[in-house]
């Protein structure tokens, strides 16, 4: 790679690390093209991304970010998922390890926070932010529907009692 090239590929990494909620390490070596392709499908699918990286620039584009214990993650052959959502690069990632012995996760980056290979599943384990979006809609729908549901229950037994004088009436 020429220096020119360099300077694109350390300017796109400080971008992911930069703009990533967070970024899985991970190792890759002996997945066919295949297996890669279907990894950065499922990734897609949330939003994220992996991308195979050169770890010199790896380590310079997180520029002390995280310290010593995130320029240990850089180490053989590496590949980083990541994607705007923190949980969504886990869980795909994670997902994806169940399934394959050759993909193995070693850490992950959040801003100045590096999380070993458990704190990784940790943070798969959790809603995405999709899933808390809905939960929080939910939550906000469920008193509107209660106070709907009392303010109804005098007027419903109102029209029963009504109904009720009407057939005695009636009959």
């Amino acid at each position: 790679m020429d220096k020119a090239g360099k300077t694109v590929a350390l300017d796109t990494l400080k971008g992911v690390f930069a703009e990533s909620g967070a970024v899985i390490v991970t190792h890759y070596s002996g997945m066919t093209v295949a297996e890669m392709s279907k990894l950065r499908a499922l990734l897609r699918k949330d939003g994220g991304q992996l991308k195979v990286v050169k770890n010199r620039l790896a380590k310079i584009a997180l520029d002390g970010q995280g310290g010593d214990d995130a320029q240990a993650l850089f180490q053989g052959p590496v590949a980083i998922a990541y994607a705007a959502d923190p949980v969504s690069a886990a869980k795909a990632a994670d997902e994806f390890a169940k399934d394959n012995s050759k993909f193995i996760i070693i850490g992950g980056v959040m801003g100045d926070v590096v999380l070993d290979a458990s704190g990784v599943q940790a943070l798969a384990k959790l809603p995405s932010l999709d899933q808390l979006r809905g939960k929080i809609v939910g939550l906000l729908q469920a008193p509107a529907t209660k106070v709907a549901g009392v303010i109804q229950a005098p007027a419903s037994q109102l029209a029963r009692v009504v109904s009720a004088y009407a057939s005695k009436d009636a009959a």
